[in-house]
């Protein structure tokens, strides 16, 4: 008799690991004094969206439902039209690829390649593991004095990402810590639960260790909402835990350093006595907004924030900023964005440009928390996701408010909301983890199912 070997079938393989595959990537050292352009992942993330529509050609299935399609693609309106009023072709092209990969193509192709809450989980941990990853070598470049400078010291956790992109770091830590604790606040495996609240704790310590004023904001405010999302008694017992942990260790043990703890207090300080840092931003700020009042329905295009910086902006604006550390050496690196995407888009794009994109963020947080409901309503199953895609989206939309995209961390940024998608549009209406909801006879799968037969 022969014997029959459990061998899982490739075809069984989870389409999503080519996605995980991009996440993985993001681990690979950036080399020094790289001009943060595409790297390993964006280029990983292209062959993505090719393998989706191929594999979306030989199914012969509509892959998106109408307000799937809609929401996705809203943002392609406004861009197209940025496009043309770009400073120039090759600025427009390259502009409206960026925009494109990062909240069109990548997440369509989350969406469609994420075939239940296992796969989705499996990427939120993947988020959680990269960021386990950069935040050890960012302590290791703590405790060693090899980080990139921070007020003359080589002592500023960055990771892999290097002293020109010390934001690349925080961001990642700091979704790898929503994905944590929305996974620890579900109702999985209380093993699973417990593995998540423990990584969620360490990645506390490379996110402080940042030193990134923005990421800490937008991290505290979302693990907030989160907790309350995840309900008001847990919210206080589990808030009272942390406040008393946070006493023990900084008012008891003493942990800290002064240099962090004055990177706190600055945070009151961003209006009374501003660092140069802050003043550029507000300066920056300034200069976009002058630039949208020149164009508010159009913008100036594409690319064109540094086209028209100087002639808008005060004499307050420094050269630039300075980077050193972390294996490079010292540079004058220039202030190429107003490091707010929300006024990088009304500058660029316009009030269309603005409409366009915030108005597909609001929806996709609309139907998201639409979605939480559900899954609260039936017993808690999928509230990890579900906490998951809201911390996300949440912790997003706070840190475009100090920050915009750029650098090798921008593809982790367009996975995120492909998430974000997959929950607010597919996930959120299923019945339970894996489940397949039957589509009568005669009527269009839900968005994204037919892509997952």
């Amino acid at each position: 008799m022969a014997l029959a070997l459990p061998l899982r079938h490739p075809a069984r393989l989870s389409p999503v690991l080519p996605v995980v595959a991009v996440v993985a990537l993001l681990a690979l050292p950036v080399a020094p004094g790289g001009e943060g352009g595409a790297g390993p992942a964006d280029a990983l993330s292209a062959l993505v969206v090719l393998f989706c529509a191929v594999r979306l050609l030989r199914a012969r299935s509509r892959p998106l439902g109408r307000t799937a399609a809609v929401i996705l693609g809203l943002p392609v309106a406004g861009l197209a039209l940025a496009a043309l009023h770009a400073v120039s072709p090759g600025a427009g092209i390259t502009g409206l690829g960026r925009y494109l990969q990062v909240f069109v193509l990548v997440p369509s192709a989350v969406v469609l390649l994420v075939r239940g809450r296992a796969d989705f989980r499996l990427l939120a941990w993947s988020f959680v593991a990269l960021a386990g990853w950069q935040g050890a070598v960012g302590v290791h470049q703590y405790v060693t004095g090899t980080g990139a400078s921070y007020q003359g010291e080589d002592i500023r956790a960055v990771g892999t990402f290097g002293a020109t992109d010390v934001m690349g770091m925080a961001t990642v830590v700091s979704f790898g810590l929503v994905c944590a604790v929305g996974l620890a606040l579900g109702r999985s495996a209380t093993r699973e639960r417990a593995v998540a609240a423990c990584c969620a704790f360490a990645l506390s310590v490379p996110l402080a260790l940042s030193f990134s004023r923005g990421a800490w904001i937008a991290t505290a405010l979302t693990l907030t909402v989160q907790l309350v999302l995840a309900g008001p008694r847990r919210a206080v017992r589990i808030g009272a835990a942390v406040v008393a942990a946070g006493v023990v260790l900084v008012g008891g043990l003493g942990v800290g350093t002064a240099m962090l703890q004055e990177r706190i207090d600055s945070i009151t300080q961003v209006t009374d006595a501003p660092d140069q840092s802050v003043t550029d931003r507000y300066t920056m700020w300034a200069a976009a907004t002058d630039m949208w009042r020149e164009r508010p329905l159009t913008g100036v295009g594409l690319k064109g924030f540094p086209e028209y910086r100087d002639g808008n902006a005060s004499l307050a604006l420094s050269s630039g900023s300075d980077t050193e550390g972390a294996g490079a050496a010292y540079r004058r690196q220039p202030l190429l964005s107003p490091h707010n995407m929300y006024l990088l888009v009304l500058c660029e794009q316009g009030l269309i440009g603005l409409l366009c994109l915030a108005g597909g963020w609001l929806a996709l947080l609309v139907c998201a928390l639409r979605g939480l409901w559900r899954a609260r309503g039936a017993g808690g199953r999928g509230l990890d996701c579900a906490l998951v895609a809201c911390g996300l989206l949440v912790w997003q939309l706070v840190d475009f408010v100090y920050a915009d995209i750029g650098g090798p961390s921008t593809v982790l940024t367009a996975v995120c909301f492909g998430l974000i998608a997959w929950w607010a549009l597919v996930g959120g209406d299923r019945q339970a983890p894996g489940e397949r909801t039957a589509v009568p006879a005669g009527r269009a799968a839900p968005a994204g199912e037919a892509a997952l037969r």
